[in-house]
């Protein structure tokens, strides 16, 4: 599998273009504005988009995927159910935040801790991680030692739990509990900045390392 991080919306965020090596076919995790320019960048290297990944529900990781599916006819997999009154807040969210109008939408599939998700022939497990919000997933593949984790965890930082429902003590549990273990050599795309490893995090973290 390979990935190439597209940065969208004056919120800098990380929407991640993944895809199948063998079959040319891809998602995109978290697609979060800016949809003329996703889609440029997956036709400049030759992809079918096949499905959108979201990890959470707030308007920054989620504002393009309502066009793009509807563009497209793709599936909108993710996040975990409890994150529903974010997806139904959306209106809202996208007045507050001067984003374009954002339907509110209910996504073809809700993930839960333990679902895997396909694309193409790769396979990315499915992690529930709340804290931040309390639908928020997590997606790693194996193969390729991989996670993407929205707003979970970031390089020397994590994420903020001042949101309805946000949860500190969830936050670190998700980290320590369900990130951590997948492996110190383990490279993680954040919702914003830069990437790192879990090893690193877990060592130099003041908020969820050792």
């Amino acid at each position: 599998m390979k990935y190439l991080i597209i940065s969208v919306t004056p919120f800098e965020q990380n929407c991640s273009l993944i895809w199948c090596e063998q079959t040319l076919e891809a998602a995109l995790v978290d697609p979060g504005g800016d949809a003329e320019v996703l889609l440029a960048v997956v036709q400049e290297n030759g992809l079918r988009l096949t499905k959108l990944l979201l990890t959470h529900g707030h308007i920054d990781h989620v504002g393009a995927a309502v066009e793009l599916a509807a563009r497209l006819g793709i599936p909108i997999e993710g996040p975990q159910r409890e994150d529903a009154f974010w997806l139904e807040s959306l209106p809202q969210q996208s007045e507050k935040f001067g984003f374009p109008h954002t339907p509110a939408f209910t996504p073809d599939r809700w993930l839960e801790q333990g679902d895997t998700v396909s694309v193409g022939n790769q396979i990315l497990e499915v992690l529930h991680c709340p804290g931040h919000t309390p639908g928020h997933v997590a997606f790693f593949h194996r193969a390729s030692q991989t996670a993407f984790v929205g707003d979970v965890l970031f390089k020397g930082s994590i994420g903020r739990t001042d949101f309805p429902r946000g949860d500190y003590p969830a936050l670190i549990c998700s980290i320590r509990e369900r990130l951590f273990p997948l492996g110190d050599d383990v490279t993680f795309i954040p919702g914003h900045g830069p990437v790192s490893t879990f090893g690193y995090e877990r060592l130099t973290n003041p908020y969820a390392g050792d």
